[in-house]
């Protein structure tokens, strides 16, 4: 009880309340107080007219006077002159004077509270102004012990008037608080529970309906982060059915492909020199789609191998994979620029650099002949001190909306219509193997841009053969 939220509040309130209610008992003990010296005034001044109305009155019934008025002499300055009215025998010697007429607030506290920590009976001297102008000033000696008492009395009423009221307004909070935040508290957190239960039922998905403004927004967080969860989760499965779907094309493509190099032998023996021209790069395609499959089924559904770093000629690569995507340009006006300086070494994986750039190329192609015009495809490549850079761009339409959202993401970030935004995703994946990155520099009407970063520390390199 005391561990949770309401149980916790209940005993704040409570606390919070009684601090607020001595806050207010301190000055109203000294406004009691006031009240109490006040009122011995005020009687020892009606005292004093009965003396005033006759010039002479017997001592027992002066004496009646005084104890009914609670006070041991009054002293009353009608003129210049200041006049014993009425007097009896004072017990002690007098402890302190207290002038009424011009007290401070902070006096008057400071003085109820002596009083409350001071038990011995005193003797006091109070100067007030008389009611009714009836004289300059009225002056009484009194004992202190009557005023102390009725200070505690009205002090210990206010006490428990005050707690009542503390443990009153604390059930009250209490009860608003299960009712309008607990409850509502509780019922997020069994939504969560069962949700956890079965992320996969989108039935389960909270539906936000708290009035409090607070609790509705995290709901909706909520919500939308389960709405999020859910379908990612439902992607990760529908991967994982892919990835045993290719796995099983990828072993039967790769007896085909086997079966197909077997051919190719026949055809590098033809006397035809356009044959003899186009058997290598055939042999070296099929040889790179059989190296594919047996990568996908030694090394699992979902990832690439770790990159077989060596130090590659980039020009090669470029070459071949300018001279593929030429040939499948058919009749499109497609040219394509390759700016490399001679000699340009990079380490890096050679068969996943040539995916990379195949699936970059491959993508402005076809952008390109999407918009039925002539286009160029330009890959230039430049170094510095840390790392290599490779600079593939294209005169397309540019990237639509979704792709530049998805850019990067497998099945949502597709380019052309019918397509899985596989590429962009394989490509990005096999450059950060390397240790590197993919960027896009720019994607508009004028063309779309990506950017290849390799480093050359040995750190990183390293740690991305791991």
């Amino acid at each position: 009880m005391l561990n949770s939220l309401s149980g916790r509040f209940l005993i704040l309130t409570t606390v919070f309340v009684m601090l607020a209610e001595i806050l207010i008992f301190v000055p109203s003990i000294a406004r009691f107080r006031e009240d109490f010296l006040l009122s011995r005034l005020e009687r020892a001044q009606i005292a004093s007219l009965v003396l005033l109305a006759e010039d002479m009155i017997d001592s027992k019934l002066e004496s009646e006077l005084l104890v009914n008025a609670g006070v041991l002499n009054v002293v009353l300055r009608r003129d210049t002159s200041r006049q014993l009215v009425l007097s009896s025998p004072i017990p002690g010697p007098i402890s302190a004077t207290f002038d009424l007429r011009n007290a401070s607030p902070f006096g008057l506290i400071r003085d109820a509270l002596i009083r409350i920590v001071t038990p011995s009976n005193q003797i006091i001297r109070v100067i007030g102004d008389p009611v009714k102008e009836a004289g300059l000033l009225i002056e009484v000696t009194m004992e202190t012990a009557a005023l102390r008492t009725a200070m505690i009395d009205y002090g210990l009423r206010i006490l428990a008037l005050s707690a009542v009221i503390s443990v009153f307004t604390a059930i009250l909070l209490f009860l608003a608080v299960r009712r309008f935040l607990v409850t509502p508290i509780r019922g997020v957190v069994d939504h969560m529970q069962s949700y956890a239960a079965a992320p996969e039922d989108a039935r389960r998905i909270i539906k936000p309906s708290a009035g409090v403004t607070e609790l509705r927004e995290a709901e909706e967080a909520l919500q939308s982060m389960q709405t999020q969860l859910t379908g990612a989760l439902r992607q990760k499965e529908r991967l994982a059915q892919l990835g045993g779907a290719v796995a099983k094309v990828s072993h039967d493509l790769r007896n085909i492909l086997t079966t197909a190099q077997l051919f190719t032998d026949t055809l590098e023996r033809s006397d035809d020199p356009r044959v003899k021209r186009s058997a290598p790069k055939l042999m070296s395609s099929l040889q790179r789609a059989v190296n594919l499959c047996e990568g996908t089924l030694a090394f699992g559904k979902a990832e690439e191998p770790p990159p077989a770093l060596d130090r590659v000629l980039l020009s090669e690569i470029v070459g071949e994979v300018v001279d593929n995507e030429r040939l499948a340009s058919g009749d499109a006006e497609v040219s394509f620029r390759e700016d490399i300086p001679v000699g340009f070494i990079i380490r890096c994986d050679g068969e996943q650099m040539y995916r990379v750039l195949s699936n970059l190329i491959r993508n402005a192609r076809q952008a390109i002949e999407s918009q039925g015009r002539a286009g160029e495809i330009g890959v230039a490549a430049h170094e510095d001190d840390d790392s290599w850079a490779i600079h593939i761009s294209d005169t397309g339409p540019g990237l639509p909306k979704k792709a530049l959202e998805y850019l990067f993401k497998p099945f949502q970030g597709g380019i052309r219509k019918g397509g899985t935004g596989l590429g962009l995703a394989i490509a990005a994946e096999l450059v950060r193997g390397h240790g590197g990155s993919l960027e896009l520099i720019r994607s508009d009407e004028t063309g779309t841009e990506f950017v290849i970063r390799l480093p050359k520390s040995d750190i990183r390199l390293n740690r991305a053969a791991e």
